[in-house]
């Protein structure tokens, strides 16, 4: 074989690392010649919800290394967990504040340095500092995304009652019955938590006997329901078409609605309206440089990918300067003109012993 050949075989990985430092010797390669075989520099890859992973969301990532990470796509966080339990190696996930713990817990989620984060300093000060992006004194989410949980309905459909005074026991009211949808998650003992007084401290904390409590509650939610939804598109044709008055909903619904001309209005229920914080999580699984993964949690937290959150997606971000510099009008259609008002006013979603929570909701829910 000639210096030529053996050099190219090199280069295609078709020779063992013995014969290559005898090759090299041989033919006097120096080894600073020699292919880097096996040490290709791996692609970050990224554990995302379904539509995140679009390009302008990280843009100065994909400016950097010429395009997006790789993309593992999870119906919810405890499937992505078993993935990576399971021996997926990701670098990055995207868990909320009532999640994150699941990580922290497996011991899969790296501390985050904050100091080598450029965006950090624009964030609001009480999201770097809300549990669940500090756990045990540590930060172990960028805070990115975040919005709120309520009751989206038709105002023209409801009575005068509910206008005036919306509450969350709309879904427990018979007069409603068949008419509203809610959905399908354990929240709704949440909801009927509230209902009975609990507050928005002890909703997260509720013994056996509390969640036993909430039951018949949560049993007349699910018999008043008219469809228990998954998918918000769901609820945006149910009330479009006055098929239901109410639901529960995210901020991007009644946005949604008014874009088609239909009358739309997002309550702040009297007894409280939750908030639901998310973010990029390090996983200790990962193959990817630190300085990649780095890249793309400073990317999340810029005030270029928030603008597109607030304008397109309907959420809030969690950098400040997004919201001076989205649209206006983008900012009021999704009800969050006073960011930091909405940040301390609402029932930030926590932690709660998921098992209790939704063997409470499996076992009602089977009975619709």
């Amino acid at each position: 074989m000639n210096k030529l050949k053996f050099i190219d075989r090199m280069a295609q990985g078709k020779v063992s690392r013995r014969d290559m430092m005898r090759g090299a010797a041989a033919f006097g390669v120096g080894m600073v010649m020699l292919p880097r075989i096996g040490q290709a520099e791996e692609v970050l890859t990224c554990m995302e919800w379904s539509g995140y992973d679009v390009d302008n969301l990280f843009s100065s990532y994909v400016k950097k290394y010429g395009k997006a990470p790789n993309f593992s796509i999870f119906a919810n966080e405890e499937e992505a967990l078993q993935k990576v339990r399971g021996g997926f190696n990701a670098d990055i996930m995207h868990p909320c504040t009532y999640s994150v713990f699941r990580f922290t817990d497996a011991k899969i989620a790296e501390p985050i340095d904050t100091t080598k984060l450029s965006n950090w300093k624009d964030v609001f000060p009480a999201l770097q500092k809300a549990p669940g992006v500090v756990v045990d004194g540590n930060v172990v989410m960028t805070p990115c995304d975040w919005g709120n949980s309520s009751i989206c309905y038709r105002p023209d459909l409801v009575d005068a009652d509910f206008n005036k005074d919306p509450s969350w026991s709309i879904f427990t009211d018979d007069k409603y019955a068949g008419r509203v949808a809610m959905t399908d998650d354990y929240v709704v003992t949440q909801i009927a938590g509230l209902l009975l007084g609990y507050g928005p401290k002890k909703i997260f904390e509720m013994t056996d006997a509390d969640l036993e409590a909430t039951k018949p509650l949560v049993e007349k939610v699910v018999k008043n329901a008219r469809f228990l939804w998954k998918d918000p598109t769901e609820i945006n044709q149910a009330l479009a078409s006055g098929e239901i008055v109410a639901a529960y909903a995210w901020n991007e619904t009644p946005k949604t609605l008014r874009e088609q001309g239909i009358q739309a209005a997002y309550a702040v229920p009297k007894e409280g309206i939750f908030t639901w914080l998310c973010g990029l999580t390090l996983l200790s699984t990962g193959k990817a440089s630190k300085e990649a993964a780095y890249d793309f949690l400073d990317a999340w937290l810029s005030p270029e990918t928030g603008v597109r959150l607030i304008e397109d997606f309907s959420y809030g971000h969690s950098n400040k300067k997004a919201f001076e510099m989205a649209k206006p009008e983008a900012v009021a259609a999704i009800g969050i003109t006073d960011p930091e008002k909405a940040l301390n006013s609402g029932i930030m979603l926590q932690k709660v012993d998921a098992d209790k929570y939704t063997k409470v909701w499996e076992e009602v829910k089977t009975m619709k």
